[in-house]
């Protein structure tokens, strides 16, 4: 039976990108295929029908939000005359609409990255189209090279990837083979014109919540002003729902009756979004849609003519150092601001308010930066190792992971035990990332219900952690209890979410059990079923008063000073945001929600994370050793314990590390050695140590472990002979020349011997001194050099008294010079000392004219 085809000249009527039919159709024989082409061209609408028609086999489109995967499937089916379930179906989270004659299905990313999952041929389908991929999502890049595989085991697969700003070139070297890149297809822009304005606000647009009250205030009422004059439709861009939320309320209160002011954001239900995305009917009231970035490219909002930008986004920012990652509110891009202003001229002559000043303009980046640079890569580490290419290597990537994420990443999943230690997928690995749910979410679901016994339970812990609801308490139990009864923000969408997180659980019901029993489930089950997604947040407060606690992953954080957590020995944390002020307590991060747990339950969720350490160190000058017991970073019990032999040397080095070279007795003979290596290292290099502080202490297994040892735990770093332990640093064979090339004294013309004073080790700038009498060295011509003639010595000339009265390393010029005067001054204050007319000629001497 023959496939039904879509009406390509019903669908394309009127969009500009139906006039690259015939290029498209060649560029589809050649199996990838990049598509360019500006918003308002129709290539969400027309390109995938077209593929369809063009290859055997279902067509998958993805859309980056699932509100844009029901608008395309909405549309498509539209403009072909059918409805969504026959030839035009769609796959999101919770949501499915297919018929046995869909032949082109529209999902999102994930939707698409775990079918991959669990089969990795895509038995069936003809085709993949990737759109809006300019947004470089972690999904839509990890898809880019999972297909790129794909295609080199199915030669017959067609992959297609769209957008409207994207690096062609770059991408089709992805997708392509080496030899046979993607072709390239450049659809022209086809706007109307256009008309920029700038509009500043004179204060500040963000502060450390993110956008001002003042500025809000301001956009709002820049957008009611511009929409009452061009009497349109308008579309008004702001970071945030938050931000979203609060400009409707207030544009609600302002503008005209016959204006309808409505939001766009991803938490309003599917049928207000789909109302949003058809348009008005005729002769309906103007419409003001406020919306989230979500307007910005992938979807269209019929009937705009006039656009306000904020020129704000949110964007993902990760803090590797304390395990966080969240949305910030940052200055959108220069490339997101051009696709906002677009939106105006789609379908005739607009206006684009850039509610910001042109110096603000120019500094915005060209383009943001790809997800996978700043995101928690905990799912994207899973999906890689169940694709059999653990931490990415080895796959096509348009950008690769950082190494310090991914790695850091491999370590969550290893402690979950979803991968091996080789990197390897596990069998519960497997299992998990097939799930549409987060490898977090996934693991809290399944750990949580086989631990309860109670798979509801788990579903509803796990919706409310992965919602967008809050306690402002950060109490999980207190909002889980709200949104049971319906008063918290968000509860219908909860419910939802539990009945789809209890059917994948898709176990039988839960066991009956006495009243009492129940209660200590409920009471225990937020606590442990957020325990088992996130282990490395188990905490535990630092003191008796405080509301800081120790997170098992490393860093502190502050529960709200409101919060009736307080009290509570040990969280499990589900959220924590970086934050300042009093309101961290001084950690640097706030605790958003969390819920009270047991030590023994946190004993044994986090049971991978427990160690066991013996800390000796040296306290009153003695060895003391203590016994530890950690979860992570948290000090679960620690006991003091008898100093054994071994406990010394590492105790001592610690000690050392601590307090510095100065806890060792250094002898004059020592600091000379260690003056004058490091006299030869700075002027040779190596082999020659440097005998600075740091180098010294970081070597200091190398030439004091041998000492340290066999202090034992009642000895003292003052016992210590640094003068032979400093010796271990000399090198060989050179150290056979260590005194001729920096001797510790050097021969006069007197006859003596006077000792070289070496500059300290780490004073670069100082030379080697010898301080000696005047007299001794009459005759002297050629002033000494050290280090093979390298260093010259500076000769510090003394009275008979062994006061200064020179400076010099140019002896030949001293006496032939300020000679005259210092004898001119000298001779009657010390008559007993020889003060020679010539002191060429005369004999050097540390004696008096009469014993001489």
């Amino acid at each position: 039976m023959s496939r039904s085809h879509f009406d390509l000249h019903r669908i394309g009527a009127g969009l500009p990108v139906a006039a690259a039919r015939d290029e498209l159709e060649r560029a589809i024989d050649h199996g990838a295929v990049i598509v360019t082409a500006p918003p308002g061209t129709g290539k969400t609408t027309f390109v995938p029908p077209l593929v369809a028609n063009h290859v055997d086999g279902r067509v998958l489109l993805t859309q980056p939000r699932r509100i844009a995967v029901r608008a395309a499937a909405h549309r498509i089916a539209q403009l072909d005359g059918g409805s969504v379930g026959g030839a035009v179906g769609f796959t999101i989270r919770g949501e499915r609409r297919l018929g046995p004659n869909t032949r082109l299905e529209v999902l999102t990313p994930g939707v698409l990255l775990r079918r991959l999952m669990t089969d990795p041929e895509l038995r069936g389908v003809g085709a993949v189209v990737l759109d809006e991929v300019h947004e470089r999502s972690v999904d839509g890049d990890l898809l880019l090279g999972m297909l790129a595989e794909v295609r080199e085991l199915r030669e017959d697969l067609t992959v297609i990837a769209m957008s409207a700003t994207l690096d062609a070139e770059l991408l089709a070297g992805v997708l392509g083979a080496d030899a046979s890149p993607a072709e390239i297809v450049r659809v022209p822009a086809a706007l109307h014109p256009l008309h920029i304005d700038y509009q500043a606000f004179d204060g500040a647009r963000l502060s450390e919540r993110g956008v001002t009250r003042e500025y809000l205030t301001f956009i709002s009422e820049v957008a009611a002003v511009a929409q009452a004059k061009e009497q349109c439709d308008a579309l008004l861009f702001l970071p945030s729902v938050r931000d979203v939320d609060a400009a409707v309320r207030h544009l609600r209160e302002r503008v005209a009756s016959g204006v309808e002011v409505l939001p766009l954001h991803g938490r309003i239900s599917g049928r207000d979004q789909d109302r949003i995305v058809r348009g008005r009917a005729g002769g309906g009231t103007s419409r003001l849609v406020v919306s989230t970035a979500l307007a910005e490219s992938s979807l269209t909002v019929p009937g705009v003519r006039l656009v306000v930008d904020s020129g704000l986004s949110r964007e993902v920012r990760r803090d590797r150092a304390r395990d966080m990652t969240g949305l910030v509110t940052v200055s959108a891009s220069r490339a997101s601001a051009e696709q906002r202003a677009g939106r105006a001229a789609r379908e005739g002559p607009g206006r684009a308010i850039r509610v910001y000043s042109e110096a603000d303009a120019a500094r915005m980046p060209a383009a943001s930066a790809p997800e996978i640079t700043a995101a928690d890569l905990v799912d994207a580490a899973l999906l890689f190792a169940a694709w059999g290419t653990p931490g990415g290597r080895g796959l096509a990537l348009p950008t690769p992971p950082p190494q310090a994420a991914i790695e850091q990443a491999e370590q969550v999943l290893h402690a979950l035990g979803l991968v091996d230690d080789n990197g390897g997928v596990t069998v519960a690995g497997r299992e998990i990332a097939a799930l549409p749910v987060g490898v977090r979410d996934a693991r809290a679901l399944q750990a949580g219900a086989r631990d309860l016994g109670a798979p509801r339970l788990a579903a509803e812990v796990v919706a409310a952690v992965s919602g967008d609801s809050r306690d402002p308490g950060a109490d999980l139990g207190r909002l889980l209890r709200a949104l049971r009864s319906g008063t918290a923000p968000g509860a219908e969408r909860w419910r939802r979410e539990v009945q789809r997180l209890t059917r994948i659980l898709d176990t039988p019901g839960e066991a009956t059990n006495s009243r009492d029993e129940l209660t200590a489930r409920n009471s225990a089950a937020p606590g442990i079923v957020t325990a088992f997604g996130r282990p490395e947040r188990l905490a535990r407060r630092t003191g008796a008063r405080s509301r800081t606690y120790q997170l098992a992953g490393g860093t502190r954080a502050a529960l709200p000073e409101s919060s009736g957590l307080v009290a509570e020995e040990w969280l499990a944390i589900s959220e924590v945001q970086r934050a300042e002020g009093r309101a961290a307590d001084g950690t640097g991060a706030v605790i958003r929600l969390a819920a009270p747990i047991s030590e023994h339950d946190a004993r044994r969720i986090g049971a991978p994370l427990i160690t066991h350490h013996r800390l000796a160190r040296v306290d009153g000058g003695r060895v003391r050793v203590r016994l530890e017991e950690r979860l992570g970073a948290i000090v679960v019990t620690a006991r003091p314990t008898a100093p054994t032999a071994a406990d010394a040397g590492p105790a001592f080095t610690q000690h050392l590390a601590e307090v510095g070279l100065e806890a060792l007795r250094w002898s004059d003979a020592a600091v000379s050695l260690r003056a004058r290596l490091d006299l030869l290292h700075r002027t040779l290099g190596d082999p020659w140590p440097a005998t600075d502080d740091e180098a010294l202490l970081s070597r200091a297994p190398e030439w004091l472990w041998p000492d340290l040892e066999s202090l034992g735990a009642a000895g003292s770093l003052r016992d210590l002979d640094v003068l032979a332990a400093l010796r271990r640093l000399l090198p060989w064979p050179e150290a056979g020349r260590f005194d001729e090339l920096a001797p510790e004294r050097l021969e006069v013309p007197s006859g003596a011997a006077i000792r070289v004073d070496y500059p300290a080790a780490g004073t670069p700038d100082s030379r080697p001194v010898i301080a000696v009498k005047l007299q001794e060295v009459f005759g002297l011509a050629q002033t000494p050099r050290l280090v093979d003639g390298r260093v010259p010595v500076l000769f510090h000339l003394l009275s008979p008294a062994r006061k200064p009265l020179a400076i010099t390393d140019d002896l030949a010029s001293f006496w032939n010079g300020p000679y005259r005067e210092v004898r001119k001054e000298m001779r009657g204050r010390y008559p007993k000392h020889p003060w020679p007319e010539d002191p060429w000629t005369a004999t050097a001497t540390a004696r008096t004219k009469r014993r001489g």
